[in-house]
């Protein structure tokens, strides 16, 4: 029997209005479809949230959305989903997708990588998936979100009898909470997991430099990148290998670190010539003040939304913490390192928590 696709969204009960109305209508015909507000029992559904941006870039209705994921712990547990996001403008389209991405995440909900479809009004952002198509920009839309939806219905988790993780980060052991934090969880994956730490503060890591599409394919097919360095010779073996990817970040001025930076941006050559469609990334994010979400969205963006990484549920461990060593005094972090190690281990060795 087909599984059923709920399709999530702020416009009137049983249906959505405008172009993105008519994108979903001709991408989904054939398929089990429902029509459903953000209301009910969302647990252990197949779902593309689907939402209209205006030309300021805010839908009332999504921020209504947000805010019950938000204050909602569980609420999408055991459910897969994806986003369409589709603009009247040229901006706001993915800060919108990867926000919603990121609190539907932390509610419970798995993602296959590149979860979401965005439409900037014009829709020039197709351009090369129409090309590539042999079609006009509003069919490569619609194969986009057909694409989706066919992903979104079929995921199923890789599982692993022994998972192999890397752990990648670019902090001194002697001050990094978020180090600290990511000790502690080593020490209850160990015995499941091979478990691979890559440290990117030593020395220079340089960043991509933008090298045309056919240089970066030409060294991905080779198995390099152009600027060589620890990339090349570290990072990319392990990524080929690995089930997972732990990020360790910390928040640098509400961003990733220079050289966490750096190294997702010289992933473009590996991902033009390796799918990494099987892969799990996990991220501990440690804010000195505030700004974790902020940190984590850009790590989930990068890696599932961009790259292709899957993002299994509550795949972000966020905490707060200034002073070396504050992170393991913070009250219950002890039980919220148990879940999110317990978390990784569900994802990848378990055969429950996503209705299959």
């Amino acid at each position: 029997m087909e599984q059923e696709l709920m399709i999530l969204h702020a416009d009137r009960p049983g249906q959505i209005s405008g172009r993105l109305g008519d994108v979903l209508s001709a991408a989904l015909a054939g398929r089990t479809v429902r029509y459903e507000r953000a209301e009910g029992s969302l647990q252990n559904r197949r779902i593309l949230f689907a939402f209209s941006l205006p030309e300021g870039g805010v839908n009332y209705g999504l921020c209504g959305l947000l805010a019950w994921l938000r204050t909602h712990p569980g609420c999408l547990r055991g459910s897969v989903g994806g986003v369409v996001i589709d603009g009247a403008g040229d901006l706001y389209t993915k800060a919108a997708g990867r926000e919603l991405v990121l609190a539907a995440n932390l509610a419970g909900c798995a993602f296959p990588g590149r979860a979401l479809v965005e439409a900037a009004g014009n829709l020039q952002n197709f351009t090369v998936q129409a090309r590539n198509a042999g079609c006009d920009l509003a069919g490569a839309y619609r194969l986009a979100v057909r694409d989706l939806a066919d992903r979104v219905l079929t995921f199923v988790p890789p599982r692993r009898k022994r998972p192999k993780l890397l752990a990648l980060h670019a902090s001194s052991r002697r001050t990094s909470n978020t180090l600290d934090l990511w000790s502690r969880c080593r020490e209850r994956l160990e015995g499941a997991c091979e478990i691979r730490e890559i440290g990117l503060r030593n020395g220079t890591l340089e960043d991509c430099g933008g090298c045309p599409y056919t240089t970066c394919l030409h060294y991905g097919e080779q198995g390099g990148c152009f600027y060589g360095g620890v990339m090349v010779q570290e990072v990319y073996p392990a990524i080929r290998e690995a089930d997972a990817v732990v990020l360790l970040c910390p928040n640098y001025n509400d961003a990733l670190s220079a050289n966490l930076t750096a190294a997702v941006n010289r992933l473009t050559a590996l991902y033009r010539t390796v799918s990494l469609e099987d892969k799990a990334v996990f991220a501990i994010v440690v804010s000195g003040y505030s700004g974790g979400d902020i940190v984590a969205s850009q790590a989930v963006s990068a890696l599932c939304l961009n790259k292709g990484f899957w993002l299994p549920p509550e795949a972000c461990l966020l905490e707060t913490a200034n002073d070396a060593g504050a992170a393991l005094r913070l009250p219950g972090v002890g039980e919220r390192l148990e879940r999110f190690s317990q978390g990784i281990l569900d994802s990848l060795l378990a055969s429950g928590g996503i209705a299959e």
